[in-house]
């Protein structure tokens, strides 16, 4: 490390050095007839290229073949030059001598995510098409079987499967022809499937199955009919080892039905029909069963309770959870700064500090979800129950939600208990012969119970007691501002102050809660000026 930072010094200043002499900035040589900005390119040497743009390089300039400085970055997978080229004005879309756009040079030469990601963040197209062979960036990417460039155009980039080249050849063509190759990966796979079974007309059925509206609403739908056909299965008068093989059978044909409709997206929204399924079963069961026996005041309790379900439910889901945001302009005057303190070289990119799939300088305390693809502030996990991040702008509406779960759960055993009592004669053993669909609401209900109290006691101790996130306790090692305390928060202010920050009062006069805007702090700051 110590020889790279001399190295480093060496050639900024023999650069800086040269230039003062009036060194020709666009002057060119070698074999490739190429410019000093084109060579600092080629060898994704950031600093040179600051050094030599700010010495008026004209980065449009071609070498003998037809590259401009930012083809040749992308080629050669220098993606901090890459990002500094397009903020400093280069057009991200702009074509080699052979109409070859730097997204299609960084798709066939390199296999890592980047710089293709960053040049679509940044605003490139996949559309365009080289005058050659006609080939867009998919094309290219899949005749150097680069699976990651593929994933990256299709999954995150929306490139076009249908586009001809000048054979005719479209990138849908030459996948089907790769479908099951390991290479590919399942989800490009899946994609592919997917879209020449939307465009056939042969076959309905096989369109209806990948059709992802349908598939939405069966995904959707999947839990409400599976908790009550696991009741009537209970309720039906039959031999237990005949209920046992129709349940059997019955899970059985779910799981079957969901690995063949659920894909990546529609996983993420599985968890949440499972929950809003069960509180569906929960107020019916409350209305049919427990109201009867157990009169207006507790029904009135339980709507109440449900009432703050709710109410934290949707402020968890729909709410911003502290999405960091920046425009263009923003972004690209984050990557200018960066770069011109010290860049890849001197670190001004390093993960810690600037997050390559937003373009953004990271936050304290923030962190990139790959489920959501973006930052969040103060970012304490994803939660597929709520379908949402869980960070600065609802953490305490999802902490209202467990709690306000937690007494519904218990009103619903407790309701249950009352009807179960009301229905049956003998004792707690003969309930589930007596009433299965009962029963099973009570099971619901109990699992429910179990898991959310976990759940909340963990949440609750991180944040009085740690005065920490989930990301946080689990990746404490990889902070510094951990590092430094031996892995201890250096945000906590003792309990009853941890507990006054995060409710964002001072219970009642007692305390003075330190209000903190989590998407503005920069890393740059040390953490011991927040707390």
């Amino acid at each position: 490390m110590c020889v790279r930072v001399c190295v480093c010094v060496c050639r900024r200043e023999i650069i800086a050095f040269l230039l003062e002499r009036g060194a020709r900035v666009d002057a060119r040589g070698g074999e490739l007839q190429a410019t000093p900005l084109q060579w600092a390119a080629r060898q994704g040497h950031l600093e040179a290229a600051v050094l030599l743009l700010r010495a008026g390089a004209d980065p449009a300039l071609r070498d003998a073949e037809g590259c401009a400085a930012l083809h040749l970055a992308a080629q050669f997978g220098h993606t901090a030059v890459v990002a500094y080229l397009v903020a400093r004005g280069v057009p991200p879309d702009a074509p080699d001598a052979g109409g070859m756009t730097p997204l299609m040079w960084a798709c066939w030469k390199v296999a890592a995510v980047d710089p293709a990601r960053l040049l679509l963040t940044l605003g490139a197209s996949p559309a365009p098409a080289d005058r050659a062979h006609g080939n867009t960036a998919l094309h290219w990417a899949i005749l150097a079987r680069n699976a990651t460039a593929v994933s990256t155009l299709v999954l995150y980039g929306n490139a076009s499967l249908d586009v001809p080249n000048l054979r005719g050849v479209t990138p849908l063509a030459m996948l089907q022809g790769h479908a099951d190759a390991l290479w590919l990966g399942a989800k490009v796979a899946e994609r592919v499937k997917e879209h020449a079974a939307l465009a056939s007309k042969r076959n309905v059925f096989r369109r209806l199955a990948y059709d992802r509206k349908f598939r939405w609403w069966c995904v959707v739908s999947v839990p409400f009919l599976a908790f009550y056909l696991t009741g009537l299965v209970l309720e039906a008068d039959a031999a237990y080892v005949l209920k046992a093989l129709l349940l059997t059978a019955l899970f059985a044909l779910l799981h079957c039905l969901t690995n063949a409709l659920l894909d990546d997206e529609l996983k993420n929204i599985f968890p949440l029909s499972v929950y809003l399924a069960t509180k569906l079963w929960f107020y019916i069961t409350w209305a049919v069963f427990v109201a009867p026996v157990v009169g207006a005041a507790p029904t009135a309790a339980f709507l109440l309770c449900s009432l703050a379900l709710w109410y934290t439910f949707l402020r968890s889901w729909r709410s911003d959870p502290g999405v960091i945001r920046a425009s263009r302009q923003d972004k690209l005057r984050t990557i200018v700064e960066l770069s011109e303190r010290g860049g890849a070289d001197g670190g001004g990119f390093e993960p810690a500090r600037f997050c390559s799939a937003c373009l953004l300088r990271r936050p304290l305390r923030s962190k990139h979800c790959s489920v959501c693809n973006r930052c969040v502030a103060k970012f304490d996990h994803h939660c597929p129950w709520v379908a949402n991040c869980i960070g600065a702008g609802n953490h305490r509406y999802f902490v209202g939600f467990l709690g306000s779960l937690l007494l519904m759960c218990g009103w619903m055993l407790w309701g249950v208990w009352r009807a179960l009592e009301a229905r049956c004669a003998g004792a707690p053993a003969t309930w589930p012969a007596c009433c299965p669909w009962l029963a099973w609401v009570m099971l619901n209900a109990a699992f429910h119970l179990f898991w959310v109290a976990v759940l909340a006691g963990c949440q609750l101790y991180l944040v009085v007691c740690l005065g920490m996130t989930t990301n946080e306790q689990l990746n404490r090692a990889r902070y510094r501002h951990f590092q430094a305390r031996g892995g201890r928060s250096p945000f906590t202010r003792g309990p009853l102050n941890n507990l006054a920050d995060f409710l964002g009062c001072g219970l009642c006069g007692l305390l003075a809660p330190r209000a903190r805007d989590w998407a503005a702090a920069g890393l740059d700051d040390d953490a011991q000026h927040y707390v």
